[in-house]
């Protein structure tokens, strides 16, 4: 899973689902399709309630990504710059 700030510039999520500004995504592979994960930006189509989404999420907007399994993860601070 990863988190992320909705509000961020240039991302694309369905805005039914995000609250506090800040929207979970279920990224395995069976929840996604045509999932691209690059230095940019994450980027998939899903269905929300059934609904098909395309998703667009860039780099910077990713705050935490972690396994639903166990929850354990890594959190990104803003102060954190790109590799």
């Amino acid at each position: 899973h990863i988190v992320v700030n909705a509000e961020a510039k240039d991302v694309m999520v369905p805005r039914d689902f995000v609250e506090g500004g800040q929207i979970v995504l279920n990224i395995s592979m069976p929840a996604v399709q045509d999932l691209a994960l690059n230095n940019d930006a994450v980027s998939f189509k899903a269905r929300f309630s059934g609904v098909p989404h395309e998703v667009y999420v860039p780099i910077n907007a990713v705050m935490a990504i972690y396994a639903r399994e166990n929850g354990r993860g890594m959190v990104f601070s803003e102060d954190d710059e790109p590799p």
